[in-house]
């Protein structure tokens, strides 16, 4: 079937010289014919992501205008009001991605359906605040996120801002099958009508500034130190730059830029991968700092919902906090500083993930709000805002996952890289301005709930198979029997495939979620082990929380608990 597949696209007459020359190239290579023509690339609930290149497998002009057609016969099935809401589109700063945002738009004008794109690259955030405020019936965001240079993606999102829920998206998918071929004649492109495609300016920009800057906490210790405190910032070549710089601006606190990583560049030069969650990434911007002597540095990925920070620790060395110490370090401070303004109420809730640290339920106790989890995905959490504070029955407080994602305010259903810089930076200003160092504030919460470390192991897998082959390791763990984890009793074990809890006693509860296939080990003293595979890289992740009295404790504990958990695995 493969072989026939590749067949037809280099027989096209739609192939551009360029595309076929690519095809052409690897005529003799059985492996990689087989990998690009095996299967269509698969569009889910997190939308495509794969490969730039030529084939069913991988993302190029060809399966984004297939996935595009695929999402306007949804759209055509909701009314003609709806097709007059019309769709954004927003790209970063990836190879293609312009290209894939314009044939996207193109495509979309072509079925009759009005399409606004943006004028530049444009990060997540200001995308799912654009579908809200021009009030779309769905958004496009072209992006992989901080994956290798080598991907590209295809994000949908709902007129709600999130991304596009699991049973819409299913509905789209049947529309996509239907196509048949990327190559069809049911595909709608007509270049004519370009036209009809409308340029966002920057009226939209500055409302989103104006939204997000009313969501500042400190303004009094920003006004008294933010010119004076040193921060640095690295879009890493992402679509972060003039968002982040803008609204430290706007609030009043200076940043200085890493100017090799300020530039547009679609091969990340100056990075292995452009991702913040990792030090190596922040290298440059830790360099900068040390020369300029700034405490904090930032990072954002290149279409800027993520963040990652580095501060010094005690010895004035740079430590890279982990998404889950970024995310206490957020949840204490806007809780706190709400609490400080007499707003805290019990309305009040927060969001995570179920795989972010289990930290955030002693926090969120403490303050007496309903902390709340979630899948992983942060169109979850936009389901939690949906539902409680849409409807006005409670008030949403703040958001994050472990991936260095955050969020607060409802201006965006997504994660917001823009509001994280904006919230982390005014809070280096109040701490500053009350003489604690924000590395001294996390000892703090340590020594105030516990040590809690949180990491996570990922597995790499590659080929056709690789989601079938990472789903069967989860499968297989469901019917292991774990007693207990390197001597740590498991008191109940979730699987979130069934949304069911399993006690020690035998007996089963109901879980409040989403279905996803994760297995869940709820060990006893507060930690948690859990393994899933990644639903936006062939990965299988295993995820450690591990609450003990210190860090060394942690750190051993840690250590017996994987070598336990990956001979369970084998």
């Amino acid at each position: 079937m493969h072989k026939q597949l590749y067949k037809s696209w280099i027989e096209s007459e739609k192939l551009s010289e360029k595309d076929l020359k690519e095809l052409l190239d690897i005529e003799n290579d059985e492996s990689e014919i087989e990998y690009r023509f095996g299967k269509d690339l698969e569009f889910g609930t997190a939308g495509m992501r794969g490969f730039i290149g030529m084939g069913t497998n991988m993302m190029n002009i060809y399966t984004v205008k297939r996935a595009t057609q695929g999402l306007c016969e949804y759209i055509k099935t909701l009314g003609e009001k709806e097709k007059e809401r019309g769709v954004v589109i927003s790209y970063d700063t990836r190879r293609m991605s312009a290209e894939f945002a314009y044939a996207t738009a193109l495509v979309l004008v072509s079925n009759g359906i009005k399409a606004y794109i943006f004028s530049d690259v444009h990060p997540v955030p200001m995308l799912s605040y654009a579908v809200r405020e021009l009030k779309t019936i769905a958004g496009v965001m072209i992006t992989a996120s901080h994956n290798p240079k080598e991907y590209n993606g295809y994000k949908v999102y709902g007129e709600d801002g999130a991304q596009m829920s699991p049973e819409a998206t299913a509905k789209v998918v049947e529309f996509i099958d239907a196509i048949g071929d990327c190559h069809s004649e049911k595909i709608l492109c007509d270049k004519k009508l370009d036209k009809k495609i409308k340029v966002l300016g920057k009226k939209l920009d500055k409302k989103y500034y104006k939204t997000i800057k009313k969501l500042s906490l400190s303004k009094k210790e920003v006004k008294k130190v933010g010119k004076t405190i040193k921060l640095v910032y690295t879009p890493v070549h992402g679509s972060g730059f003039i968002p982040v710089t803008t609204i430290l601006k706007k609030i009043g606190i200076n940043a200085t830029l890493v100017p090799e990583q300020c530039g547009k560049d679609t091969e990340f030069r100056t990075v292995e991968v452009p991702n913040p969650e990792m030090k190596e990434t922040l290298t440059l911007g830790i360099k900068m700092a040390d020369f300029t002597q700034a405490d904090v540095v930032f990072g954002t990925d290149p279409d800027c919902d993520r963040l990652g920070v580095a501060i010094r620790d005690d010895n004035g060395e740079f430590v890279a906090l982990s998404g889950n110490q970024t995310g206490i370090l957020l949840l204490d401070y806007v809780l706190g500083r709400i609490k400080e303004r007499g707003e805290l109420n019990k309305k009040g809730f927060v969001v995570k993930s179920f795989v972010s640290t289990g930290m955030a339920k002693l926090i969120a106790d403490d303050y007496g709000v309903e902390l709340i989890e979630t899948p992983v995905g942060f169109k979850f959490i936009g389901e939690k805002i949906m539902q409680l504070d849409d409807s006005g029955k409670r008030k949403f407080l703040f958001g994050f996952e472990e991936s260095c994602g955050y969020l607060r305010g409802t201006h965006c259903r997504d994660k917001d890289a823009v509001v994280a810089s904006m919230l982390f930076a005014e809070m280096v200003c109040y701490y500053t301005y009350n003489n604690i160092g924000v590395y001294q504030r996390l000892q703090e919460l340590y020594a105030k709930y516990g040590y809690v470390y949180d990491t996570n192991v990922s597995i790499k897998y590659s080929g056709l198979n690789a989601m079938k082959e990472m789903n069967a390791v989860v499968d297989k763990m469901k019917t292991i029997e774990v007693k207990d984890i390197a001597g740590v009793p498991v008191l109940a074990v979730r699987d979130y495939s069934k949304a069911e809890k399993r006690l020690a006693d035998g007996s089963v509860e109901k879980i409040d979620s989403a279905k996803t296939n994760a297995v869940y080990y709820e060990l006893e003293g507060g930690s948690f082990v859990c393994i899933r595979p990644s639903g936006t890289e062939p990965k299988l992740k295993i995820y450690y929380s591990v609450k003990a009295e210190n860090e060394n404790l942690a750190l051993d504990t840690f250590k017996n608990l994987k070598s336990h958990f990956e001979n369970l695995m084998k």
